[in-house]
């Protein structure tokens, strides 16, 4: 069963080596500001300082609660070595109820 949803985001990272992310995975769940994190390998390409740049890089998708947002974002730029780290959050408009409801319970 599917149920609508407005209070839960995926809110994507992006970090520079797997040891860095899990630093900062570990902090946000014992923090409780996420109840999951996703993480794997991926390569960028990207603007930065007027040239295109790439890099091995690791993605972290991290669910939580749109309330939790602000304190999430403040907690990941100050683990985070990047001067500019991408933290964009995406509504989840739509899941199965099971799991929204074990989100829920697990940002507790």
């Amino acid at each position: 069963m599917e149920i609508e949803s407005t209070q839960y985001k995926i809110v994507l990272v992006t970090v520079g080596s797997l040891e860095q992310g899990e630093k900062i995975a570990k902090a946000i769940l014992t923090a409780k500001l996420a109840a999951c994190i996703n993480m794997f390998p991926i390569n960028s390409w990207y603007w930065w300082e007027g040239e295109i740049n790439s890099s091995r890089e690791h993605q972290l998708i991290i669910k939580t609660n749109v309330h939790k947002f602000s304190e999430l974002a403040d907690k990941i730029k100050t683990l985070h070595d990047y001067e500019v780290p991408e933290i964009i959050a995406i509504p989840i408009t739509t899941g199965s109820k099971s799991y929204l409801d074990w989100l829920g319970k697990s940002l507790k």
